[in-house]
């Protein structure tokens, strides 16, 4: 009020709906989604007006968040060493592309030596002799067909405001855990078969396979499936992952 300042304005700034703007200024913590957002809320709408977030969001923590109720942490300890949310892929991750990689060089070294041509090196009951017909042959297929990674997406964030984000890989797997995206900071590359995300406004930039998707406007957390075949598509409100 005292820098003449609009709620609309607000609310065209930071996405965040007019009616959840003046239940953070009244103290109706009731009418918020809930702690996590009340706290993601409170840091935008200081940052719109200039004013100190982290010491509102320590004010709100202190005297009307239940401390008997456990949340994931929500911190910005890559802000502070200036990289990425996540420090690199998984270790199932990388002992499954391991694997794969092992795979494809057994599978280049069989279909090497098994169209030498050369049939007298250990023949075996199994082996279609040449010049069988094609029935023969059909019935002794290939040991170990070749794995596919067609229906892997690649996925990374870009953050062009504080937003929340809640990233559910294969499994269920928690890729980021419920953190704070600052304003100009970036995630790695995410590759998986399946991704659901919930993002607290639409302050992000999602790539998915190197294309660049925004965010619909939204007052309400927004919530992504991310896969190959369908691409993008909505999640309800009661569809939304949870990283708590």
């Amino acid at each position: 009020m005292r820098a003449r300042i609009d709620v609309s304005e607000i609310e065209a700034q930071t996405k965040i709906r007019a009616k959840y703007l003046r239940a953070l200024e009244n103290e109706e913590w009731g009418l918020l989604p809930g702690p996590t957002f009340v706290k993601s809320f409170l840091r935008t709408y200081a940052q719109a007006l200039g004013l100190d977030g982290r010491a509102l969001v320590e004010e709100y923590r202190l005297h009307h968040e239940d401390g008997s109720e456990q949340f994931e942490p929500i911190v910005s300890s890559p802000r502070r060493s200036g990289r990425r949310v996540s420090s690199g892929p998984s270790r199932g991750y990388v002992v499954a592309v391991a694997l794969i990689a092992v795979v494809i060089v057994l599978l280049v070294v069989l279909l090497v030596t098994g169209g030498s041509g050369s049939s007298s090196t250990h023949p075996t009951a199994t082996t279609a002799p040449p010049g069988a017909s094609s029935a023969a042959r059909a019935a002794h297929p290939p040991a170990h067909p070749r794995p596919s990674t067609a229906g892997v997406v690649a996925l990374s964030l870009t953050a062009s405001s504080v937003d929340y984000v809640c990233l559910i890989g294969e499994d269920g797997r928690k890729l980021i855990p419920g953190l704070e995206l600052q304003s100009g900071e970036s995630t790695p590359t995410y590759h998986a078969r399946r991704f659901e995300i919930t993002l607290g406004n639409s302050s992000v930039t999602m790539y998915v396979d190197g294309v660049p998707r925004t965010v619909a406007p939204s007052a309400q957390p927004i919530g992504y499936s991310i896969t190959k075949a369908r691409g993008r598509q909505p999640l309800s409100a009661a569809e939304l992952p949870t990283c708590t």
